[in-house]
């Protein structure tokens, strides 16, 4: 699904990245842990092609093909997504209208036939079942006026709607309460099947708690020092990062 070979990257002129190498199979969740600074979101940006950051070295391929030269629009239509850590709040344009236009826009990129009114109505509604969200979401202006539980909810809900291959989760469990935290989680694992691949970005483990991933790995200085499974996180919880940064 994801290739990320020897990747060298920075933004504005400093070097973050030094040498990232990860494998994503298909259907696997694999999850980077690491301090502020360690190259986590920088990671997640140069995936999504985020405009700002140079790659100096290396590769990434997606689905067998390189994606360094497709732009941000081009790698969501290829069914790559990803749930920032700071949602970004579009203000006059409600939930409707974003998603309905978002899932057409993939749709059509697919050569489907795009849904009217009536059925993606259908659609949403049984999205927002699923993640306990009120009707009255839909009216509301994308992000404003949400809280940080709202926001994390609503991107998950994005998730739901647009059905990527690759769901890129950029510290998603930043700032939820317990309640808002476990919703997040049940999204995510409802989304989760074989065909679907995750990559959860956190510094905690707390959301491990609620989902079950196949591979842990520790960025440290825009390098990962290890890997492991689920148990490599509660050492995190209990040992801190020192005593990774000279492996």
């Amino acid at each position: 699904m994801l290739e990320i070979k020897n990747l060298h990257a920075g933004v504005k002129g400093k070097m973050i990245l030094h040498g990232v190498d990860l494998k994503i199979k298909q259907g696997e969740m694999h999850v980077i842990m690491g301090r502020n600074g360690s190259g986590k979101s920088t990671l997640s940006n140069v995936i999504t092609g985020r405009d700002g950051y140079e790659i100096t070295a290396g590769d990434i391929v997606y689905k067998g093909e390189s994606i360094l030269d497709w732009s941000p629009e081009n790698r969501a239509l290829a069914g790559i997504f990803m749930s920032f850590q700071y949602p970004v709040v579009i203000p006059g344009v409600n939930n409707t209208y974003f998603l309905k236009a978002a899932v057409n826009s993939k749709r059509k990129h697919n050569g489907e036939k795009e849904l009217d009114a009536a059925n993606f109505l259908k659609l949403i509604k049984e999205k927002l079942t699923e993640m306990d969200m009120e009707p009255e979401y839909l009216q509301r202006a994308v992000n404003e006026g949400f809280s940080g539980g709202e926001k994390k909810r609503n991107e998950i809900l994005q998730l739901l709607c647009l059905e990527p291959e690759l769901s890129i989760m950029d510290e998603t469990d930043s700032g939820l309460d317990i309640d808002a935290l476990k919703i997040v989680a049940k999204g995510i694992n409802k989304y989760r099947n074989e065909q679907r691949s995750f990559l959860v970005i956190t510094h905690y483990q707390r959301l491990l708690k609620y989902i079950h991933p196949d591979n842990v790995h520790v960025l440290i200085d825009g390098k990962i020092v290890r890997s492991g499974n689920k148990d490599l996180a509660i050492e995190l919880e209990e040992k801190g990062y020192r005593w990774l940064e000279s492996a």
